[in-house]
């Protein structure tokens, strides 16, 4: 952990560039999602707006191997689901989209949850609660912190609303390479703590399961799905520690609207 870059001014204006479009692929994808359309056709949307329209680069393809443009996770799927011709979205779904983009060697990476149709009782409480875990997250960061705090204050809050965090999967460092220093835990370990300075980057991307904090890796060695098969929600913004606080690079037009994170706009 000794290893984490402090960012000048000039990596971050290119990273709040890059940010900017990640948040945008979200936006911009949102009215696609609904009954009927595969996920395989979610990411050639995705792919093709990101290459086309943003001349930029989709960093997971290719990224290990890893087939597709984008991550898109449905139900029991915690994270790295593929897309597929083969998958359609149907009434009640809830469905994760996770994009990085590059953009002149720099990464935007932020993921977040859309429902298709009506969700149930449980699955809208489950992404309401995973949203407000980030948020509460992302109110506590500014320098001299330990990063430890950010997973002590989701699992607490978590674990109250009776609910799970997933271990195994944890937020990044990110800038001029998809991940470095220094991993974010989204539940809490007395590891001493890294104290955080102004610079520092990288994502909170907090796993919250329905039922039990397990999970399974299946057999395509991306998949990972709630080890009994409840349902998962994921919500991930990437921030710069300020002076003061941190400013979300990939926050989006909606979330300030709602008055939830007003301290987070941009320059204020």
């Amino acid at each position: 952990m000794s290893n984490i870059p402090i960012r000048s001014e000039a990596e971050i204006e290119k990273l709040r560039i890059a940010c900017k479009l990640a948040s945008d692929v979200l936006i911009m994808i949102e009215p696609y999602v609904k009954e009927g359309v595969t996920t395989g056709e979610l990411d050639r949307i995705c792919h093709e707006y990101i290459e086309k329209e943003q001349q930029a680069i989709p960093a997971c393809l290719g990224y290990h191997g890893f087939p597709k443009a984008t991550c898109i996770s449905l139900n029991e799927v915690v994270c790295h689901g593929i897309p597929s011709e083969g998958k359609k979205l149907k009434k009640g779904d809830i469905v994760n989209i996770d994009v990085t983009v590059i953009k002149d060697g720099y990464y935007g990476d932020n993921s977040k949850m859309y429902v298709v149709g009506e969700p149930s009782i449980r699955d809208k409480r489950l992404i309401e609660v995973t949203q407000e875990s980030l948020y509460k997250a992302l109110h506590i960061v500014k320098p001299g912190i330990r990063l430890n705090e950010i997973g002590k204050v989701i699992q607490q809050y978590v674990e109250k609303e009776g609910f799970s965090v997933v271990r195994e999967y944890c937020g990044h460092g990110v800038g001029d390479e998809f991940h470095c220093d220094p991993q974010v835990l989204h539940y809490y370990a007395d590891d001493g703590g890294v104290v955080l300075q102004e610079g520092m980057v990288f994502t909170i991307e907090p796993m919250i399961n329905a039922g039990k904090k397990e999970v399974r890796l299946m057999n395509d060695g991306w998949t990972v799905k709630t080890k009994d098969r409840s349902h998962s929600a994921q919500f991930e913004h990437e921030l710069v520690v300020t002076k003061d606080g941190c400013e979300i690079m990939t926050i989006r037009d909606e979330e300030i609207e709602s008055g939830r994170i007003q301290r987070f706009m941009k320059n204020s």
